[in-house]
């Protein structure tokens, strides 16, 4: 895994190159948000289990259909997959907003997941959506402690969103 700093000097290091302003301001910005990740972390990490519980039961009031038969979440076993994965993106994606970089979320859950979810049926429409109800959650209630970017937030499950909708 890597982060922000790491990539901007192997993108350098790659060719060769002293670091030049624009890698020296992408680093400054990264560190200048620092605190800020922390923040969101030491968060995400203490309500880490209230966020999957409301984000669980925001996808299935809106979409009911998944707990029925024939739905994705019909079952015991399949309803305990889907929280163990809203689990897995709630985590990573924790990690790539620590670490300003998005790369550990193609090492360790994109890589393969759309075939994987394909071959198995499980629809990428309410994966998406259930990813996108973690990362309001967290800018809803992180709000009203800090003034954190919003964008900060973001980046990491806009990422996984655009990704498995591909």
């Amino acid at each position: 895994m890597q982060d922000a700093i790491t990539n901007i000097l192997n993108k350098y290091d790659l060719t060769g190159k002293y670091l030049d302003i624009n890698a020296i301001n992408q680093i400054e910005a990264y560190l200048n948000t620092g605190l800020d990740r922390i923040k969101a972390i030491e968060f995400i990490n203490s309500k880490s289990a209230k966020i999957i519980k409301k984000a669980s039961n925001q996808l299935y009031l809106e979409q009911p259909e998944l707990l029925r038969p024939g739905g994705n979440s019909y079952t015991t076993r399949r309803y305990a997959a889907c929280l163990r994965d809203l689990e897995y993106y709630l985590r990573y994606a924790s990690y790539a907003l620590m670490a300003g970089n998005n790369n550990i979320l193609n090492e360790r859950v994109l890589n393969g997941l759309r075939e994987t979810y394909n071959s198995l049926g499980v629809p990428i429409a309410p994966t998406a959506r259930s990813i996108q109800i973690l990362q309001n959650i967290i800018q809803e209630e992180i709000s009203s402690i800090y003034s954190i970017s919003p964008l900060i937030i973001k980046e990491p499950f806009q990422y996984l969103i655009q990704t498995i909708s591909e």
